[in-house]
């Protein structure tokens, strides 16, 4: 059923009429009853105005009121419309069942039952968590079980007030497009909420329970990882002491299985961290990325005398780590480096098990560390880039593998402290990637050498690379877009004395010219991707020399310098390459008010200095050059 009401064009008191009379829970109705007895027409339009969008992530979104956040209304009208899109597309849709999860944030438990009542409505069987778990448990399931679909409720590593609704295919990874369009569609198709009644979901006849059957299965699966050289049980193992944290997140039971299941000794524990709280008290952001996240772990491994940190992000799909040096400072590893770390390990271990090097693949996304591909170039791997994210990843490895006489899906990662080790879990999944780095800091240990000393290893044989990836926090969309066209097309009032292209590309509307910097932090540019508009150049910095000095205009005819990549105008995506061995790319994200850039230098001769200063004159340009992020008030 649709709703009749066009939200663009209704006036917003009569869609706030509306959704108080199709909301049945009361403390979300009398929120919106609140703002129109105080006449706040301001917050009524943000909260009802623009309905959420689902994309390839799912739903997420702040815990309130309104047709734009995440609330009972919302998950049910989502899970109406997932249903009736997966009835229509998958075959035996209804027997093969539907896997769902949740974590331990407020009202997940309401949602996943929700969801649940929605699917049982249409006549599905539903593979049930009923208590909190992990993210990976649910795309493991999905496979395992050959369900249709899997849907887990959480929000990750987002603020506590935040909550989230993420779908799998029923290949068991995330959806990718088409899909998160044609599921829009059929939400907005089935867009009136219809049943509200979570009692007696759990005893339905066609509810299944499947946590011992599927937390059996996921442990067992994990054996396959551990390393057939590891001394599991000698003396030297036990010496290695090592604290870790869940940030208050739902992965401890699960990371003390996996480390029993890999024989290595048990984790000594961040007290005020261990359990399951979704106020998150002790941290202000619940990324273990974020500065400061891991300092009472640290506390902890001084006190302890642990020269070890590892954690997982609240629903333990991520994995972070920190290593006290030989002078006692922390060294927290970037996803990057931890990247680079995992797949050295886990190279050696497909040797050590007898896979031809040529059968392995490895992927990571574009904006992840170029380091893995140069791995791949030196040691004959195959190894592809996708766009950002294990929607792309996942299904990227899940197709090689399917080929014929398929390559052996080994690893795949993100910048984001993301992992995906084997192809056990199309997702990344940060208990197994527990397992496998303590598994390897536990073999260091024995041979006298601490993970850092691996990671250095590794840079002596593929090349220095570095990288400095942030963000900006930009809430306002109108002055991100501009930010972007101004790096995209110029803009001569703030320019300056900027150097920029005049690529005359003929579009489908006429022509356009393109007015991209010739240099970041005064460093040649060399190439372009904008998958914002679909363009793509190599040899810039060649075009703009000899005769050209000039700038003259060059011509693009239309079909020429298409990316490889798919091309979306829904959201802001540049690379640059410069010729001092940079790269580049600048981003919006997709679920937060961010504006991200990945920045990484290169440098073959192992010239530690002349990255590092080549890196901090490029983070300045992006934030001086690129994002004028004083004149634009981020």
């Amino acid at each position: 059923m649709s709703n009749a009401l066009d939200k663009k064009e209704t006036p917003i008191l009569e869609l706030a009429k509306r959704w108080v009379s199709e909301d049945k829970d009361p403390r979300t109705r009398q929120q919106i009853e609140a703002l129109v007895a105080g006449n706040e027409t301001a917050k009524l339009e943000e909260l009802l105005r623009q309905p959420i969008e689902f994309g390839t992530a799912g739903l997420r979104a702040r815990m309130e009121a309104g047709y734009s956040r995440l609330n009972q209304l919302t998950v049910i009208t989502a899970s109406q419309g997932l249903a009736a899109y997966v009835e229509r597309n998958v075959a035996g849709a209804q027997v093969r069942g539907i896997v769902i999860g949740h974590d331990h944030r407020h009202n997940s438990r309401t949602f996943a039952l929700l969801t649940a009542r929605a699917f049982l409505d249409r006549g599905f069987k539903v593979h049930f968590y009923p208590a909190i778990g992990p993210t990976p448990m649910v795309p493991f399931a999905v496979k395992r079980l050959h369900a249709a679909c899997g849907v887990m409720v959480t929000a990750s590593h987002n603020p506590k007030d935040d909550n989230g609704y993420k779908v799998y295919w029923e290949n068991g990874a995330q959806i990718k497009p088409p899909l998160d369009e044609g599921i829009a569609q059929s939400i907005r198709e089935n867009s009136t909420p219809v049943n509200w009644d979570t009692k007696g979901v759990e005893s339905d006849p066609n509810v299944v329970d499947v946590t011992e059957a599927m937390t059996a299965a996921y442990f067992d699966a994990a054996k396959a990882l551990v390393s057939n050289s590891q001394p599991n049980g000698t003396a030297a193992a036990a010496a290695l002491r090592y604290v870790y944290t869940p940030m208050h997140g739902v992965g401890a039971p699960f990371a003390a299985r996996v480390l029993e299941a890999f024989g290595l000794p048990p984790y000594i524990p961040v007290p005020e961290q261990i359990q399951p709280d979704p106020d998150f008290p002790t941290v202000s952001f619940p990324n273990p990325e974020e500065m400061g996240a891991l300092d009472m772990a640290k506390a902890v491994a001084d006190r302890e005398d642990a020269g070890l940190v590892v954690a997982n992000d609240p629903d333990a799909d991520r994995f972070a780590a920190a290593e006290r040096q030989a002078d006692g400072s922390w060294l927290a590893f970037t996803g990057d480096q931890l990247g680079t770390i995992f797949a050295a390990s886990v190279l050696e271990d497909c040797r050590r098990k007898g896979i031809e090097d040529s059968r392995i693949a490895m992927v990571n996304s574009t904006v992840s560390s170029r380091m893995l591909g140069e791995m791949a170039r030196k040691e004959g791997f195959h190894y592809t880039d996708t766009l950002t994210g294990f929607k792309w990843m996942a299904n990227e490895l899940a197709d090689l593998s399917s080929q014929k006489g398929g390559y052996h899906a080994a690893f795949g990662y993100e910048e984001a402290i993301g992992y995906m080790i084997g192809d056990q879990v199309l997702d990344k999944d940060g208990i197994t990637a527990l397992g496998c780095f303590v598994q390897l800091a536990t073999r260091l240990n024995n041979q006298g050498l601490r993970v850092s000393d691996y990671l250095e290893a590794q840079y002596a044989r593929y090349g220095y690379f570095v990288s400095a990836n942030s963000y900006f926090i930009s809430p306002d969309p109108l002055k991100t877009d501009k930010i972007f066209a101004r790096i995209r097309y110029g803009d001569d009032n703030v320019d300056g004395g900027i150097r920029r292209t005049a690529f005359v590309r003929a579009t489908s509307n006429g022509e356009e010219v393109l007015r991209y910097p010739l240099t970041i932090g005064g460093f040649p540019v060399c190439y372009i991707c904008d998958l914002t508009i679909g363009f793509e150049m190599s040899n810039v910095d060649k075009m703009y020399c000899g005769s050209n000095k000039q700038h003259q205009p060059i011509a693009i005819a239309k079909g020429e310098c298409v990316p490889k990549f798919p091309v979306s105008a829904a959201s802001h995506m540049i690379t640059f390459e410069t010729c001092n061995g940079g790269r580049l790319t600048m981003r919006t994200s997709g679920t937060e008010p961010k504006l991200k850039y990945y920045l990484e230098v290169r440098d073959n001769a192992y010239d530690r200095s002349i990255v590092a200063n080549d890196l901090d004159a490029m983070s300045r340009a992006v934030a001086d050059e690129l994002v004028q992020a004083s004149r634009n008030g981020l």
